[in-house]
């Protein structure tokens, strides 16, 4: 690999060209300090592999449908402290449950870091911090768990997450440790031309339970000043274990988001992931799910709803790794205006996994023209006594549905909202908290009426 990114000329609207994406102007001294040997290792590893590596291009299968060449990488510098930030609204710190509490909750980002946690959960082993802390009271935990599901040289927008994430989220549940109330993280990013790099780590030992309720979130923003985010989400669910991860990402319009995400299940572990994307100007998200052992369930819900310019790609991977495992993935989207997304999903069954269950469907709904659904389904399968099944529909609002509306005097505006919210009740009915089913609706219909 070269230590450049190719030279690819676009032309722009002004009948210009301009070079490819050129370095990021981060360099190594902004790599966090740590005393442990082998967090430091960890990101030095990962920056050596950050300039070894190449920007993706649409010569890449995984990027050919989103083109990132329009991304102001000489622009972007991590907050400044002597700014005092926008902070976020009220209604972001809210708890998911309706009229009930939550065991902790981290607000960081473009603001002074707060943690709250409940001092029975201490007692009882539980660590929920973020990464400066975990390396001042558990080095030796984050060093030996950091890196062990999602691999700093996977890309080179991975391999700078690795090296620079100086927010992160450490979560670690105790074997058989059950958390009754949600945890609640909040990542904020404010200010034109900032980048955000943080990293969440869920670990959760054989047995353990917890629901845990993670949001990046930004003001809406001008789309002439871009904000960079970069990050790495790891999960363990060991043996016997259940982790509910609410996964809400509501970055303003001027947000380049880039994530990579992956989750390891073991024996008889169970996971319930629930993504809903209402924002930024691009997305690019890796999500996959290992079924490591006999007996591991993995269930992903997917919501996204795009307008304006938006283009949001989504890339899944469900990977039965062993017999008798399942999955169940659900991706709804709608689409407005000159929006795009791409959904690329694949189930992968390993030789020798029979009795695999997986499922996978992609359904959208386009309410404008001007907007596209890419969605692309696959199958691996290298097993036998397999049942594996997948779909993926792009279709228009039924104007049999909204002329039965209208001649019951349900106005225009509000028949397509109906219709919409009908559309995405099978997802609605998979998220466990009316506070984050709320924050749904809200979106849609602040959405649909030009918000």
């Amino acid at each position: 690999m070269t230590s450049k990114a190719p030279k690819v000329i676009i032309k722009k609207s002004s009948g210009r060209t301009r070079e490819s994406l050129s370095e990021f102007k981060f360099d190594q001294k902004q790599i966090p300090l740590a005393k442990e040997a082998g967090l430091r290792d960890y990101r030095e590893n990962a920056w050596e592999n950050y300039q070894k590596l190449s920007f993706p291009s649409l010569k890449d299968e995984a990027w050919r449908r989103t083109d990132i060449r329009r991304l102001n990488t000489g622009a972007f510098s991590f907050p400044n402290k002597e700014i005092e930030y926008q902070g976020p609204p009220n209604k972001l710190l809210d708890p998911v449950i309706l009229g009930d509490g939550r065991s902790g909750q981290i607000v960081s980002g473009a603001i002074e870091t707060q943690i709250n946690l409940d001092q029975e959960l201490v007692r009882k082993g539980v660590i929920f911090t973020n990464f400066h802390t975990a390396e001042i009271n558990n080095p030796e935990l984050l060093s030996k768990l950091l890196g062990k599901i999602v691999s700093p040289d996977e890309d080179k927008f991975t391999a700078l997450a690795a090296a620079l994430s100086k927010d992160g989220v450490f979560l670690y549940v105790p074997k058989n440790v059950v958390i009754d109330q949600p945890l609640h993280s909040l990542y904020w990013g404010a200010g034109e031309n900032t980048a955000f790099i943080n990293h969440i780590l869920v670990w959760l030992e054989d047995g353990a339970q917890v629901t845990f309720v993670h949001e990046s979130s930004s003001p809406k923003g001008d789309l002439g000043s871009q904000v960079f985010h970069d990050g790495i989400v790891e999960i363990y669910v060991g043996k016997n274990a259940h982790l509910n991860f609410v996964e809400l990402q509501s970055w303003g319009q001027n947000v380049w988001s880039f994530t990579r995400e992956r989750a390891k299940v073991m024996g008889d572990g169970k996971l319930d992931w629930i993504f809903g994307a209402m924002g930024t100007q691009l997305t690019k998200n890796f999500s996959d799910i290992d079924l490591v052992e006999p007996g591991a369930e993995g269930r992903i819900s997917g919501f996204y709803f795009a307008n304006g310019t938006q283009h949001l790609d989504h890339d899944t991977q469900q990977n039965h790794l062993a017999g008798n495992t399942i999955s169940d993935l659900l991706y709804k989207g709608a689409l407005m205006d000159e929006s795009r997304s791409v959904w690329q999903g694949m189930i992968y069954v390993a030789p020798g996994a029979d009795g695999t269950d997986g499922y996978q469907a992609n359904r959208n709904l386009i309410l404008s023209k001007g907007a596209r659904a890419d969605s692309i389904p696959g199958l691996e399968i290298l097993a036998d006594d397999v049942r594996c099944t997948h779909g993926a529909t792009v279709g228009k609002i039924d104007e049999d549905e909204l002329f039965y509306l209208y001649s019951r005097g349900i106005p225009k505006d509000e028949a397509r909202q109906l219709i919409v919210m009908g559309f995405f009740e099978r997802i609605m009915d998979r998220i466990p908290f009316e506070g984050v089913q709320n924050r749904f609706k809200d979106a849609i219909i602040d959405k649909m009426s030009g918000g």
